[in-house]
């Protein structure tokens, strides 16, 4: 899995690619813990369109990320869920935690 950061303003925006696993839980975590002390930071927005896969340790990383950001205050966003990684989110309820956005 490939995973790259860029901050535009106030938003900061993870994408990933690939298998999104218990493989990648500690670059995942480093991804996204720097931008939790960036104070420029207001929202973190998780871009998935590239994600083709994800399981339940997955699942677990979202929800740590949730909590983390929402002690500082900073909003999560999933962007661009499609395929079997909507219905894995789906069945989890994940839309009722998370804002899950499609752009174009």
């Amino acid at each position: 899995m490939a995973i790259n950061v860029q901050i535009h303003d106030r938003s900061a925006r993870i994408t990933m690619s690939g298998r999104f696993d218990f493989q990648v839980h500690r670059d995942f975590k480093d991804a996204y813990t720097p931008l939790l002390d960036n104070a420029a930071v207001r929202e973190i927005e998780v871009e998935m369109s590239k994600v083709d896969y994800l399981d339940s340790s997955a699942l677990g990383m979202l929800m740590l990320l949730n909590e983390r950001a929402k002690a500082v205050n900073k909003p999560v966003a999933l962007l661009n869920t499609s395929g079997v990684v909507s219905q894995v989110l789906e069945v989890a309820n994940f839309s009722k935690i998370f804002n899950i956005k499609h752009t174009a």
